[in-house]
């Protein structure tokens, strides 16, 4: 039996020493090592010894066992390090090679005309206010001289998902918000920009659009701060090209209203299928803010005027960048988007 596991030794020690990858080492370790090796079996039959060979056996088998182990981790070490060294040598990268070019995003068209509505209006001594999307009856509609029952509610086409509560049909009700908030009426100069829905869709309305509002309240307040105030907007957001065309109209909260339209950006005021053949597209609404508006909101009518716009975003960016369909704004198609990260 010593003889055999000398030999063992011996075969086990060759192999070592020609084995070259990782695969056949494990196949050495588990022919000599496993618990069905030869080793193994040797030791089993230990039981067929005298009492004087068993513990020089056991001692040598023992020896022979601890030696594989040993040579075998020995030799695991080296090839784990050269199979890397391999593997690092092909995945190298050469530094010196121009980088891959790496796709940016860019600003939503619609969030570049929120931004710079802002910067005007902030530079103009307005303050940035905001509101919930989903609002009460109250804030969207009476308070803003709009009871119940009133007819112009049907021109709102709303989302109610209960009978108090909507998805708002237009940041008005921010102003209203604003309005009671300030406890000491002190003047107010708000600008909010923000989501709002009604049911519409078409070339030139969505269901979802984005409205500012804006609102001045003070003391001595006239039509004249209004038109002058839209006009400075006009020429700075949508170019200094612009024609403007006010036209006196009807909003329940406003007395005097006006929409204020542009000339159509596509035909320059010619006709086409986005200005319906008008040469004219509306872009918001305003007018002086209606005294039942301020008195409800807790301002004396016989002490402040205000006045009040709202206007849609979408088609300030449709004519700020030639845009023909609103519906493209909501496409999420990067081609589209790409043209705007410049």
């Amino acid at each position: 039996m010593k003889e055999k596991i000398e030999k063992i030794q011996k075969e086990a020690k060759e192999l070592l020493e020609k084995i070259e990858n990782l695969q056949s080492l494990n196949e050495i370790k588990i022919k000599y090592l496993g618990k069905k090796s030869e080793l193994s079996n040797l030791l089993k039959e230990m039981a067929n010894l005298s009492k004087e060979e068993r513990p020089v056996i056991g001692a040598l088998a023992n020896k022979v066992r601890k030696e594989i182990e040993e040579r075998i981790l020995e030799k695991e070490n080296i090839l784990s390090k050269k199979e890397l060294d391999e593997k690092l040598q092909k995945e190298s990268i050469d530094v010196t090679l121009p980088s891959t070019k790496m796709k940016r995003g860019s600003k939503h068209p619609v969030n570049r005309v929120i931004e710079e509505i802002e910067d005007l209006f902030v530079s103009m001594g307005y303050t940035v206010e905001s509101g919930p999307e989903l609002e009460t009856d109250r804030f969207c509609f009476e308070l803003l001289n709009l009871p119940q029952g009133h007819p112009a509610r049907d021109m709102q086409d709303s989302f109610y998902i209960t009978d108090e509560y909507l998805l708002r049909t237009q940041t008005s009700a921010v102003q209203a918000r604003t309005m009671l908030a300030n406890e000491e009426k002190t003047p107010i100069r708000m600008i909010c920009p923000g989501k709002t829905y009604r049911r519409e869709d078409d070339a030139t309305h969505s269901h979802q659009f984005t409205q500012a509002e804006g609102l001045v309240i003070d003391k001595n307040i006239s039509l004249a701060d209004l038109k002058g105030t839209l006009e400075i907007l006009a020429k700075k957001i949508i170019g200094e090209n612009s024609k403007l065309r006010f036209r006196p109209s009807y909003f329940p909260f406003t007395e005097p209203s006006y929409e204020v339209d542009v000339s159509c950006f596509k035909c320059g005021g010619k006709g086409c299928n986005i200005c319906k053949q008008t040469g004219w597209i509306e872009v918001l609404g305003s007018g002086m803010v209606h005294p039942n508006v301020l008195r409800m909101c807790g301002y004396d009518p016989e002490k402040y005027s205000g006045f009040a716009f709202g206007l849609g975003l979408e088609r300030i960016a449709m004519f700020k960048y030639g845009i023909p369909d609103m519906r493209y704004l909501y496409a999420n198609d990067v081609r589209f988007l790409s043209q705007f990260d410049r």
